[in-house]
Formats: structure tokens, C-alpha cells, sequence
């Protein structure tokens, strides 16, 4: 791989945001390299936007440092704003005015030489499937188009960080499988950071995902690492005579048994327990006919309920 292709493009370590007593994130770091899609996942009102916000510079850290391709976002942000692409929640639309003149007031307020603009919204145009709406006013698009247009002016300028929140809310499952496959595009020249509280936003178009809870960073690892974060605490298994539920939930270690058909169980193992050995001992003294045991890979959703509820109950 090049150098530019591992290149950090955003670096942010210990961001505290503290409004009054309350303190809205704590102690958040995060590192982007290009061609990168991290998502930022997370409930309503976990702090999602707020560290967006910092990241954007929009809004000053109480504590913490951000960089952006090695510019300090706070000593220098002109120079490190250049770099960076940003769709808020709400889109910062002109419903007045037509697609090419609102895209052209972008490469204007992103300082596109004069020179370059034409060719810079015209390539955007066909990035974001915008070339047939060119002329049209963006109060008369439907709400996927107006996300579209969102996005483009975040990338007119050919930005290094490319930072969406909640890019498909509200958007129908046609418009939102659009903007996923255009996310995915993006990922492959910009880094992308994807705030979102949807599950299978995360899963289908990020490479690596960090989860917030009450301002508070509960996981940060690969999306590939998430899905099997349950796989060594759940079995799946499969027995041709099996005994009442109550039997296997009585194995010590054993914390809750699900049924998932009249011979196959799913067995979640209660922390710091492993009660395979019993299990199997079990089956052979009872002539349970084991004929499957094999870790159960959990579902983004089971893995995000055990995770925020775990810092509930810290």
C-alpha cells in the first residue's frame, strides 16, 4: 500500500465538551487514515454531534487536540477547515436557489480557484447523480436529493475528511440504500466519518466503528471485530434429544438459553465462564446426541445493547 494511501488524516485525542456541570463528551480520541469509513454510533443524545461539531470546528473543545493531515485544527483552523467536508444533520440548503447555482456558491465559500470551478461542480454533479437536476430548484427535490446535494457541497472542493451526520435520516429505504452505496464511494478517495444511531448504517458501508454512550467512548475497534464481539461468550448448539431448557440453564456457568428451533439452542455463558467441558459431559452422560457446538456470531444490535447497558451498570 502507498504512503498516501495509509496516510492519518484525522487525529483527535482526550476531546472533552463540558457545558456548565454537564459534560456533553469526555475524553474521546480517535485516529482516521485515508480511504477510511469510521462510523460514530450511538443513541440519541450520546454526544454524536457535539463531537462532530469539535471535529468540524465549529464548536471549541473544553479539553483535547484535533489535527487534521498533521494541521492543528485550534492553532490553524483556516488551513485545516480547508481540508475538511461536512454535512450537519440539518443541510445547509438554499431552497431558492437551482443545484448549479447553490454548488457554485459552495466553491465559492470553499476557495475552488475561479478557473476550476466549472469542471469541480460538474464532477461532483456526476459523483452524486446530480448531472439531470442541474437547473432545478432544491426546494422542489425530494428529500434524497436535497441529502445529495448535501453531500456535494461537502466534496466540491476535493476535501481530505469527509464528516456526514445522520445522512440518511429521513430518507425512504430506496433513497437510503442510494446514499449508502454513495458513502461507499466516497470511502474509496476521502476518510469518512459516519455519525449515525442506525445499526445497519454501520454495518453495511464502515470499515472501522467507535460507540458512544453518554458522552462516554465504549468501543472503538473494526466493524468485522464488533460482530464478533459476543462470539466467545454465546454457543450455538445442537442437540437430537435435547432436555428441557431448564436442564442446560441449570449447567453452572451457563447465564440464559434461548431456543432457536425444537434442537438447536442458542447458550449465552455468564462472564468469566466457560461451561463447554460441562456441557459436552453433560450430553454424553444424558445421551443428549450433541451434533453441533460452535460460537454463535452475534448481530451489531445484540453487541450495541451489551455494550451501552454494561456502561449503565458501571
Amino acid at each position: 500500500m502507498s504512503d498516501q494511501g495509509t496516510l492519518t488524516t484525522l487525529s483527535a485525542r482526550g476531546l472533552t465538551r463540558n457545558f456548565g456541570a454537564h459534560t456533553a463528551v469526555s475524553d474521546i480520541s480517535l485516529e482516521l487514515r485515508r480511504g477510511e469509513v469510521l462510523g460514530f454510533l450511538g443513541p440519541n443524545g450520546a454526544g454524536k454531534t457535539t463531537t462532530m461539531q469539535m471535529l468540524t470546528g465549529n464548536l471549541a473543545p473544553s479539553r483535547g487536540a484535533i489535527s487534521i493531515c498533521g494541521i492543528d485544527l485550534l492553532e490553524d483552523p483556516t488551513a485545516a477547515k480547508a481540508k475538511i467536508g461536512y454535512l450537519p444533520e440539518i443541510p445547509p440548503l438554499y431552497r431558492e436557489l437551482n443545484v448549479d447555482e447553490y454548488l457554485l456558491l459552495a466553491t465559492k465559500l470553499h476557495r475552488v480557484a475561479r478557473s476550476a470551478r466549472g469542471e469541480a461542480i460538474a464532477v461532483v454533479k456526476q459523483r452524486c447523480g446530480l448531472a439531470d437536476v442541474g437547473r432545478k430548484l432544491i426546494g422542489t427535490l425530494s428529500k434524497g436529493f436535497q441529502q445529495r446535494v448535501g453531500i456535494a457541497q461537502a466534496i466540491v472542493h476535493e476535501p481530505d475528511v469527509v464528516i456526514l451526520d445522520e445522512p440518511t435520516i429521513g430518507l425512504d429505504p430506496i433513497q437510503i440504500r442510494e446514499i449508502r452505496n454513495l458513502i461507499r464511494e466516497l470511502g474509496g478517495k476521502h476518510s469518512v466519518i459516519l455519525s449515525t444511531h442506525i445499526l445497519p448504517e454501520v454495518e453495511a458501508v464502515c470499515d472501522q466503528v467507535q460507540i458512544l454512550h453518554h458522552g462516554n467512548l465504549v468501543y472503538s475497534d473494526t466493524i468485522n471485530a464488533l460482530k464478533e464481539f459476543h462470539s466467545g461468550r454465546t454457543i450455538l448448539l445442537g442437540l437430537r434429544s435435547p432436555p428441557g431448557a431448564e436442564a442446560l440453564a441449570a449447567v453452572p456457568g451457563v447465564a440464559q438459553v434461548e431456543s432457536v428451533s425444537a434442537t438447536v439452542f442458542r447458550v449465552q455463558f455468564a462472564a468469566g465462564e466457560d461451561p463447554t467441558d460441562q456441557i459436552v459431559t453433560r450430553s454424553v452422560k444424558n445421551g443428549w446426541g450433541l451434533f453441533q457446538l460452535n460460537p454463535a456470531q452475534s448481530s451489531l444490535e445484540d453487541v450495541f445493547v451489551h455494550l451501552t447497558q454494561r456502561e449503565e451498570n458501571n
